[in-house]
């Protein structure tokens, strides 16, 4: 699989081909190392409200996620109430879906938990692939064990395949196409 040429004449991924805010992520975030909690709990939660979307609904929908979850503050979240809940669920800004709002609660709470431990950026990147990456897989043996560590520890939409697109998000591996002009930056 090779990246593709816009019409800028830049070699992208496959999915960033085409001008718009797909491509602006691919550019400037995708595959980015993060650093932080909340900026791990942002990816994770955005990761898991993509499942069954498509990425360019969550992206034009993310500024609203972001005050609809206090800017991804673990501690703010997991005091949430069953109001906070239909707040949300009232919220037109964000993807209205029960489960994922809850999932979102719990999985604020299981990462205010993690901290006694190492903490879920140290979980996350302690996963990290070793060797070589598939750029065509949507799972990894890495991604396989990630979740069952955070299914451990008591987050919720964490599977496999939400793993291995969180890990190609923070930069966990190099997740840019043969071509990509972002490839090994």
């Amino acid at each position: 699989m090779q990246a593709v040429t816009g019409e800028d004449g830049v070699g992208r991924c496959l999915w960033a081909g085409g001008p718009g805010p797909m491509r602006d992520y691919h550019d400037r975030e995708w595959g980015v190392p993060v650093r932080g909690e909340a900026a791990y709990l942002e990816r994770l939660t955005l990761e898991a409200f993509q499942s069954g979307l498509s990425w360019s609904t969550i992206l034009a929908k993310r500024p609203a996620f972001r005050t609809a979850f206090h800017d991804f503050d673990a501690e703010a979240i997991a005091a949430f109430t069953d109001a906070d809940h239909a707040r949300l669920m009232a919220d037109a800004g964000i993807v209205r879906n029960r489960l994922k709002i809850s999932a979102t609660i719990t999985n604020a709470r299981a990462t205010v938990a993690l901290r006694e431990a190492e903490g879920l950026e140290a979980l996350i990147l302690a996963h990290a692939p070793t060797g070589p990456v598939d750029h065509t897989a949507t799972t990894s043996p890495e991604s396989v064990a990630l979740s069952k560590s955070l299914k451990r520890r008591g987050f919720v939409f964490v599977g496999p395949t939400t793993m291995y697109a969180l890990m190609q998000a923070v930069g966990l591996f190099d997740p840019h196409l043969p071509g990509c002009f972002r490839r090994g930056a």
